[in-house]
């Protein structure tokens, strides 16, 4: 068997997390199922991460660079907001079907885990994500082009369903799940809360 680096490693490691729970449950996570997947040892696989716990926390900063860090100069561009948001929407749907896992990673594990460290991360991944489409939903009213009686934390929080809602599909009916038609439905959803006058 070939000798990858660390860092080639510690990928095939996220990865695998990532298709053993979009394919297998959460209950198939285990560091044997894992290190088969990825074809190396329990042991060797400690040697790549110190635990379970450390390859969440990896997964989880990769959604914050990789993710959040998108979701961001897509909320502060120039756009018009009715553009940025659908953006937003799509490129967050592109990411979680790209990353199968994702969703129930974060929502399972951190909070059954009873973490304080992963807790804190997802709670930043989520509040930064409720300021991002926040400010498009805030820019879009000053737009005009969105109703300004709305409250805007109660419709980024009805945002932060959508990912539940996808991994729902993905899960139920894994090949019927396709990104333009998921973001065109979600997207019309989002218009008629905003534009409801």
């Amino acid at each position: 068997m070939k000798r990858e680096s660390t860092e080639v490693r510690q990928e095939q490691i996220k990865n695998a997390v990532l298709e053993i729970l979009s394919t297998e449950g959460l209950q198939r996570l285990s560091t044997r199922n894992l290190a088969g997947k990825v074809g190396i040892s329990e042991g060797a696989l400690f040697r790549h991460f110190k635990s379970k716990r450390d390859i969440l926390l990896a997964i989880m900063q990769d959604v914050h660079r990789d993710l959040l860090g998108n979701l961001r100069k897509i909320s502060l561009s120039h756009l018009p907001a009715e553009e940025r948001l659908f953006k937003f929407l799509c490129t967050h749907v592109r990411y979680l079907i790209e990353n199968k896992g994702i969703t129930i990673l974060l929502f399972s594990e951190a909070a059954h885990m009873n973490d304080a460290e992963l807790k804190q991360h997802l709670f930043k991944i989520l509040t930064e994500m409720r300021q991002y489409i926040s400010k498009i939903i805030q820019d879009g009213i000053v737009e005009g082009d969105w109703d300004s009686r709305l409250k805007v934390e109660n419709v980024a929080m009805l945002y932060l369903g959508i990912p539940i809602t996808l991994n729902i599909e993905m899960v139920l009916d894994p090949a019927g799940v396709h990104e333009d038609d998921f973001c065109k439905k979600m997207m019309c959803l989002l218009k008629r809360v905003l534009q409801s006058r």
